[in-house]
């Protein structure tokens, strides 16, 4: 075993991580996305 693993800073679930960077950036790109629309809605 290496110092890295017997001293671990953060010991929660990466799963839980990884789910929220993903819900973050995709609620980012789909707010965009209706944001988009609503322009070109107004437009035409």
């Amino acid at each position: 075993m290496n110092e890295f693993e017997k001293n671990v800073q953060s010991k929660r679930n990466d799963a839980l991580d990884s789910g929220t960077g993903f819900g973050v950036s995709f609620g980012f790109f789909a707010t965009m996305f209706i944001i988009a629309t609503v322009i070109k809605l107004m437009g035409s």
